[in-house]
């Protein structure tokens, strides 16, 4: 995918000005910045929310934004929320299946003979699907509680398993660990490293916790104000100079401290 002269304006106030960056395929790109610097305002432009006032993006080297909202699926991107929006009273199974609901090729006359057509067919196959995604995501015990009754962290297990539902090449995490503690952080980034390897998926984080986004990521951006003043791998970004004051606030022994975690953990 990629993000060319992306601007982003509501009357007088500009969330987003002049965006450029590229997501390579099968990597994790995150996309970092203090709060108000146009991170979900971006997602939102990806996944069809907003329109951008001017700016282009290009996936699998077609215009995205020529398509309607409700292409995303199709187009195959899928993406979560930062503030939880599952159907509560729904259960655990049939939140994720919903996810599914763009395959489903039945009509009304094959679902009137769902006993003898092909609709039960249907419905076993994507059955089968989203037991794989609950078995990855090890929600097997919840499967059938209802969403609105689990625990945070189980919530953000559940919405992610419906946008991995959807079978995106392309999946947008906004904020997928924030509120966690440290145990649920460390089991979601079991699972988001699993997106790339097992399921293949080309992941797009916004991320406040630093030391997960350099831990995790192949390409970081960083917004402020509406703007990059950083892109490129961990490393570079954690030391440019941009970052380090318009960011990350932290003094130089600290940065450090980070950048030799992010070297251990890639050894």
């Amino acid at each position: 995918m990629r993000v060319e002269g992306v601007s982003l304006q509501f009357g007088g106030v500009k969330a987003l000005s002049d965006v450029s960056f590229k997501v390579r395929k099968g990597e994790l790109f995150s996309l970092i910045g203090p709060n108000g610097a146009g991170k979900t305002s971006m997602l939102n432009c990806i996944s069809g929310r907003y329109k951008p006032t001017s700016g282009s993006i290009t996936w699998r080297g077609a215009d995205l934004l020529r398509h309607p909202i409700n292409d995303r699926a199709n187009l195959g991107i899928g993406r979560t929320f930062q503030n939880l929006a599952l159907f509560g009273h729904m259960s655990v199974l049939d939140n994720i299946l919903v996810g599914r609901h763009h395959k489903l090729k039945s009509n009304l006359v094959s679902g009137m003979l769902y006993w003898v057509g092909r609709a039960r067919r249907e419905e076993l196959e994507h059955r089968r699907f989203v037991e794989n995604i609950i078995d990855f995501l090890e929600i097997q015990h919840v499967r059938h509680e209802p969403a609105g009754t689990l625990s945070y962290g189980l919530r953000k297990r559940v919405e992610l398993a419906r946008a991995m539902a959807i079978e995106p090449d392309l999946i947008l995490l906004d904020e997928p660990m924030a509120g966690m503690n440290l145990e649920e952080k460390e089991d979601m980034a079991r699972f988001i490293i699993g997106l790339q390897q097992e399921f293949e998926m080309t992941t797009m984080m916004i991320e406040h916790d630093m030391g997960v986004v350099m831990d995790l990521s192949d390409h970081v951006a960083v917004l402020d104000f509406g703007r990059v003043i950083a892109a490129g791998v961990p490393k570079e970004v954690l030391a440019n100079e941009h970052v380090k004051k318009a960011y990350l606030g932290e003094d130089d022994d600290e940065l450090q401290r980070l950048a030799d975690e992010d070297e251990r953990a890639i050894a």
